[in-house]
């Protein structure tokens, strides 16, 4: 399955760092920018946090919220959101299911290699919950964030 820009965001349902169920249903209404990302505190995957963590009010005056995916579990997530002090959800999913439904799980290229993985990619999801912009295949981490936002921000 697809995701497409204009058709409705498939629904979710995950746990966060602390355990409690976050559906997409929660945000109801607000932009939703929804970024997979394949592990906890490793070099990409920690300059996209913390540049989503640095733009972050920036971003929340737009009336959005961000959300990160990765598989990996609670623990993980608590220690990646203390070290870094992120303001946003850290969601789990581990059987990557919303990570599959929103094709940011599948063959990709590492080391020149082909490779089943997480595809790091981005989501923004309007307030009537239909995808507004997939981001599919991001190359540099570091830089992602503030596209994300200037994106925002052109509306």
């Amino acid at each position: 399955m697809g995701i497409e820009e204009g058709k409705a965001a498939p629904a979710f349902s995950l746990k966060d760092a602390d355990g409690k169920q976050v559906r997409l249903a929660d945000f109801k209404g607000k932009d939703v920018i929804l970024y997979f990302y394949p592990r906890d505190d490793t070099p990409g995957c920690t300059k996209e946090a913390q540049g989503f963590r640095d733009l972050w009010k920036k971003i929340q005056k737009r009336g959005a919220v961000v959300i990160g995916v990765s598989p990996d579990g609670e623990a993980a997530h608590q220690k990646f959101i203390e070290k870094y002090d992120l303001p946003f959800p850290l969601l789990c999913d581990p059987e990557k299911s919303v990570m599959k439904k929103y094709g940011a799980f599948g063959e990709k290229m590492m080391y020149g290699k082909k490779t089943q993985g997480v595809i790091r990619s981005t989501v923004w999801i309007g307030p009537t919950g239909k995808v507004r912009k997939h981001w599919a295949r991001i190359a540099k981490a570091a830089d992602h964030p503030a596209k994300v936002l200037e994106a925002l921000e052109a509306g």
